[in-house]
């Protein structure tokens, strides 16, 4: 499974809208918008009156009488900082971009009602929980109250990005928050199928298996008579949003860290529990903290704006936290076409007809004269409308078709209880490892490895997510007419786990959790082991010199910048010629840091990528593949990199192939440094790993006129890349894309010493303080309290709102 080709939120999308004059003051435009948040609001729809208190951080704390109050004040009060984010991910999941920001969102609107989930409502709602539906009726009924009042007779007008933008948000239902596309890309490989197709048609199974790292090893077993000719990943590019600042495919981001420390390891006696999800930069954030107490509830933590409860976090009881599991939720049928309808695919019970549903599309502007799919037809009497025929095989929906074949995907996100991060409102409640495992069961889309303590002391793991059981390994399409239906689901209880082990911790990075010899094919792809490998050596390390571990020990592990891959390189340098070289005396003794001020970072940095691009010559020129199977060789991961420089094979090196790599070394590093030459300067010693990977925070509608100076933030300089525990992925690039969207460490001896951080504000609101004033902690590796109790919680009060019926 690709699991770190991560989904790219809309949020930042640089949106283009019709040309038109912004506000005369565009500043003052924003700040008369802003939302109220001290004295009273009327609520017309609660039941009770509810206090929301805003800490200097920007964090609502919100104390309801009742949970229908609690989370109707919660749609409310997100709609406050982020209601033109939650618009966007509204509409991305309804298949309706198209309507407000124009035709080039058509394809993408196209493959989200595809993909939107057609089955039986009652068993999705019931499954996240048995309250689901009241809870997201109250949350988006909040939504609306909020837009309600903004739009009344005396309200505030809509915040300043839908004057920028051109339109206005609609009204919020329960099932727009089972949006499945954005948990898409994180639910498989339908893009890696693809890949390892075009590397099969091109040169053989055997061969194209040498490009990727599966583990288990196993060899690319194209189904009998499959053929992939023309199959390539870009078929899907509009099954994703993608920033058209990063071309596809890009090289992907890394994903997530996450542990939990026994209370035998901590100064305290308590567990901690740690985690940062890395995912795209966005401008609003992804994540949204809040804090919420009613009846029965008491949650501190992260989600995401457009969702009720709290997604990684505390109650009164445990904590929690994930990373992304690389299970292989995706499968893609190659359906053969009938050559007299094609309308009709072949089964092993014969021809079957394709089910066809016509939809509407509304366009904002009027359609133009080339369609972008053969199934899309124009209403002759509305040029805005367009009527779409999305086809559907046994397997699922039809991506992609040429007439004579054409691509079905099956998917969880066709089950009951797929729509992510839903099933966090079990985990919310759960009170003991007992009551955490069956929210487990709950938790199918997106897989994650969920670390848990308790304040009993307990710490624990399990992985979840909706495992199917496929005979075949799952790397390429198969055939649709039969032979390889999935046979069920693994249950919860196989996938791996841990409780209370006896290293007194642990940890997880993306890597391979699925011990040896596992019964089932649930994935060949997983994260480099680089990250994992340093968090497991920091907590042995503490153990050996008998440390105890504190905050700050989690603090400096989550900001840690140590290179495992540049300090293997240096050893393999060791063993060449260029060991000799006096030029490379202080990148040699360099201690891997990839600070932001240092040179031998950079020259670290830019030195890889000329040896990928080398590498990816000689493939190219080698075995006469494709250019985007050679691109294969500029994204594999330095682990992949070093294995092929220390063990060079004539395949890739010629006859002689140690002279031929050492030659290729010395060839890169010239050029590199040419590279950075121009990039820099010629003076080596102003070079830095900071002047090259910056930061920037983009807002979607930085392209309308007058806007960039008020939406956008950065450049700020960077440490680390996407292989350090403080992973900060690159696309194709230097710009660092992708990172910790939101961290915490969780102290179990005491709430309300927790710390946490989001980026770069919780308010998506331009012209509010909380816009970017988590930028400077988050770019610092600095924290502040997730305050938990009602007394340290007043404490640090700036802004109190009461919210009546």
């Amino acid at each position: 499974m690709n699991f770190v080709r991560l989904p790219i939120f809309l949020v930042c999308l640089p949106l283009i809208f019709a040309q038109k004059a912004p506000p005369p003051d565009l500043p003052a435009a924003a700040r008369q918008a802003l939302a109220v948040i001290s004295g009273k609001l009327k609520a017309p729809g609660l039941q009770q009156s509810v206090e929301v208190l805003r800490d200097r951080w920007g964090v609502a704390h919100i104390y309801a009488q009742n949970q229908h109050d609690l989370f109707f004040a919660q749609g409310f009060v997100a709609a406050q900082d982020r209601l033109f984010q939650m618009e966007l991910w509204k509409r991305a999941g309804q298949g309706r971009l198209a309507e407000v920001l124009g035709q080039a969102f058509l394809a993408r609107d196209v493959n989200a009602r595809l993909l939107r989930y057609r089955g039986d409502m009652k068993a999705e709602y019931e499954s996240y929980s048995p309250d689901t539906l009241a809870i997201l009726t109250a949350f988006t009924d909040g939504i609306n109250a909020y837009v309600a009042s903004l739009t009344s007779p005396g309200g505030l007008g809509l915040p300043v990005e839908f004057q920028l933008a051109g339109f206005s948000p609609d009204s919020w239902h329960p099932e727009d928050c089972l949006n499945r596309m954005a948990a898409f890309s994180m639910t498989g490989n339908a893009f890696s199928e693809l890949a390892h197709a075009q590397a099969v048609a091109l040169m053989g199974a055997e061969k194209a298996t040498k490009l990727f790292e599966f583990d288990p090893a196993v060899t690319l077993d194209p189904a009998p008579g499959a053929t992939f000719a023309g199959l390539a990943p870009s078929l899907l590019q509009n099954l994703v949003g993608s920033d058209h600042r990063i071309e596809f495919p890009a090289r992907p981001p890394e994903g997530s860290n996450n542990w939990t420390v026994s209370g035998a390891l901590t100064y305290s006696g308590k567990p901690l529990l740690a985690n940062d999800p890395h995912r795209v930069i966005g401008l609003p954030s992804l994540r949204y903290m809040v804090h919420l107490v009613a009846p029965g509830w008491d949650v501190a933590g992260a989600g995401e704006p457009g969702l009720p409860g709290v997604a990684l976090g505390h109650n009164q009881h445990i904590a929690w936290g994930f990373t992304i599991f690389g299970l292989d939720q995706q499968d893609l049928y190659l359906e053969e076409l009938n050559p007299a309808d094609p309308l009709q695919y072949k089964t092993d019970k014969g021809w079957e007809r394709i089910e066809v549903r016509h939809e509407k599309f509304h366009v904002t502007k009027p359609a133009s004269a080339v369609d972008i799919r053969n199934d899309v037809v124009r209403d002759a009497s509305d040029p805005s409308s367009v009527d779409v025929a999305l086809k559907f095989t046994r397997h699922g929906p039809v991506l992609w078709d040429d007439g004579k074949r054409a691509l079905a995907l099956r998917w969880v996100g066709s089950e009951p209880g797929t729509a992510g991060y839903l099933a966090s409102l079990a985990l919310d409640r759960s009170q003991n490892w007992d009551q955490f495992e069956s929210a487990v069961a709950r938790w199918k889309v997106p897989s994650e490895n969920l670390v848990y303590a308790d304040t009993e002391g307990n710490i624990g793991e399990h992985s979840a997510g909706l495992a199917p059981i496929r005979k075949w390994t799952g790397l390429l399409p198969v055939p649709g007419a039969g032979g390889f239906d999935w046979a069920g689901f693994i249950p919860v209880g196989e996938l791996p786990y841990f409780f209370n082990p006896k290293e007194g911790f642990i940890a997880t990075a993306n890597h391979k959790m699925i011990p040896d010899h596992y019964p089932y094919n649930v994935g060949f792809e997983w994260a480099s082991p680089y990250r994992i490998t340093r968090i497991k050596w920091m907590f042995a390390n503490a153990k050996e010199n008998n440390h105890k571990l504190t905050l700050p020990d989690m603090a400096f592990l989550q900001n840690d910048i140590t290179s495992l891959p540049s300090l293997q390189f240096q050893k393999l340098l060791r063993s060449t010629p260029l060991q000799n070289d006096p030029s490379l005396r202080a990148f040699l003794e360099w201690d891997g840091e990839l600070e932001r001020k240092s040179g031998e970072a950079a020259l670290y940095e830019a030195w890889f990528e000329q040896i990928h691009g080398a590498l990816a010559e000689r493939f190219s020129r080698n075995r006469g593949a494709a250019q985007i199977l050679s691109a294969r060789y500029k994204d594999l991961p330095p682990d992949s990199i070093l294995r092929i420089l220390k063990n060079p094979d004539k395949d890739l090196f010629g006859e002689n192939p140690v002279p031929a790599r050492d030659q290729l070394l010395a060839d890169t590093l010239k050029s590199a440094r040419e590279e950075l030459s121009k990039l820099l300067g010629p003076n080596a010693a102003l070079w830095s790993w900071g002047k090259l990977h910056l930061v920037n925070f983009r807002h979607a509608l930085d392209q309308q006129p007058g806007a960039k100076d008020l939406l956008d933030l950065g450049p700020l300089a960077r440490p680390g890349d996407e292989y350090t525990p403080n992973a900060t992925g690159m696309a194709d690039s230097w710009e660092q894309v992708s990172g910790a969207s939101y961290r915490q460490i969780l102290d179990l001896s005491n709430w309300d010493r927790s710390w946490v951080v989001n980026t770069p504000g919780q308010s998506g609101q331009p012209g509010s303080p909380h816009y970017s004033d988590l930028m400077p902690l988050w770019d610092a590796g600095r924290y502040f309290p997730l305050l938990y109790t009602r007394k340290s919680v007043e404490g640090e009060t700036t802004d109190r709102l009461m919210l009546e019926p």
